[in-house]
């Protein structure tokens, strides 16, 4: 049996405000390919399939196109769970029409841990796979806020959740196996493991201070053949488990992960200890940093139309001397090519800006956490309030972030 792993297509996702739906779909269309090459027999897709909770008309067609194509090709099944940018309820509202294309979609976690716990069964309706699709667990699902709680119980209270969540799925996976005899268990999951590798602009939502992000490899049952987990942009596995893995995005979700190999991963059970391929994945649409002084940066733009090439730039100046013609100096450069600077940033000009006063600054210029660590100097907070304050306020923001609003 073969299993394809991937996660985090943040379908809609924009970068510097440029729409990718092209991207995206020779992407999909691509992986509908290897899918048929490769034969493979079930698809594993771990959370972020959106990037937003409400998702644009045509990232909804290219998803659902896409899974038709998928399925009336050789693989059986696809297994579907939901990540912390998706809405749970979005996604499974046609759960009932696609169980009858054999795509089985996990939105969040009920009362009945049961519901996560799969048996893919072949043509002949034998088992062949059983899949514990957990879904991206949040807050409410792992414990119960108590008034008091300091972040450090907090902390345990969600970890040890984690633990008893995917302790009672794996217990309902095993006792399946009894019945099944000796078939792949497989478990699914979206979270933030301890020593997982982020990028500065990889898009990667943070969860709030400390929680998740101390979960280690120990938490998870050790009856799984393979574990496929999505959050995480870097491809990497879990410790020292080969089994336990990130596939990471398939497109660069920022310009800082121009650079990375994209793949996906094939799981081939043909022995007690399952082959893992990683394949990797093409680039559609390349994207290149440029930094330097204005003679540095013309030059890479020169090389770069020397090849011909079609690259989305993000242009990074970080020279000596004050240009206030930069922007002009870049279009001249890019003219007659087919180039697109997506971003330029004027380092010097930002520098000698962040040496005033912050008062010509607006909410723009700014994120959520800089307003409230802005706020809180200048309320000369002490340095031990910040902490617990700003785990507080972080939490807040979470809870906004995971409210499903397509809910009713």
């Amino acid at each position: 049996m073969k299993v394809l792993h991937t996660s985090d297509w943040h379908l809609g996702r924009r970068l510097y405000g440029k729409k990718r739906y092209a991207e995206f779909e020779v992407f999909l269309n691509w992986l509908s390919d290897l899918i048929a090459i490769e034969e493979v027999d079930v698809l594993l897709v771990a959370g972020d399939i959106f990037d937003t909770s409400t998702p644009s008309n045509r990232a909804q067609e290219l998803y659902y196109r896409f899974l038709c194509q998928v399925a009336a090709l050789s693989c059986r099944h696809i297994v579907i769970i939901a990540g912390n940018h998706d809405s749970p309820s979005f996604l499974t509202a046609p759960q009932q029409l696609l169980k009858v294309l054999n795509i089985h979609v996990i939105g969040e976690a009920g009362e009945d841990p049961a519901a996560e716990v799969l048996t893919l069964k072949d043509s002949e309706n034998i088992p062949q796979a059983i899949i514990c699709a957990v879904p991206y667990l949040r807050d409410k699902d792992l414990r119960q806020a108590e008034a008091g709680e300091s972040i450090e119980a907090k902390n345990t209270k969600m970890i040890a959740g984690l633990g008893n969540h995917y302790a009672a799925v794996a217990e309902i996976a095993e006792s399946k196996l009894l019945e099944t005899g000796n078939i792949p268990l497989i478990g699914m999951g979206h979270l933030f493991t301890a020593g997982g590798k982020t990028l500065a602009d990889d898009g990667v939502r943070e969860l709030y201070v400390g929680s998740l992000a101390h979960v280690s490899v120990e938490v998870f049952p050790a009856c799984f053949d393979y574990l496929a987990l999505g959050h995480l942009h870097v491809a990497q596995t879990v410790g020292n488990s080969s089994h336990i893995r990130y596939c990471g995005s398939p497109l660069p979700m920022g310009f800082g992960e121009a650079n990375q190999d994209k793949q996906v991963i094939i799981i081939e059970f043909t022995s007690p200890t399952p082959a893992i391929r990683e394949i990797i994945v093409p680039s559609f649409q390349s994207l290149k940093r440029i930094t330097g002084d204005v003679s540095e940066i013309i030059t890479q733009i020169n090389s770069l139309k020397d090849a011909n090439s079609s690259a989305w730039l993000e242009i990074i100046y970080n020279g000596k001397e004050v240009t206030a013609n930069l922007r002009q100096l870049i279009d001249e450069a890019i003219a007659d090519s087919h180039l697109e600077v997506l971003s330029l940033k004027n380092e010097r000009i930002m520098a000698q800006v962040l040496e005033r006063s912050h008062t010509r600054e607006t909410l723009d210029d700014l994120n959520v956490q800089e307003v409230f660590d802005r706020c809180l100097d200048a309320h000369n907070v002490t340095e031990s309030e910040k902490i617990e304050l700003t785990f507080s306020y972080q939490e807040i923001v979470t809870a906004l972030q995971q409210e499903d609003s397509n809910k009713e």
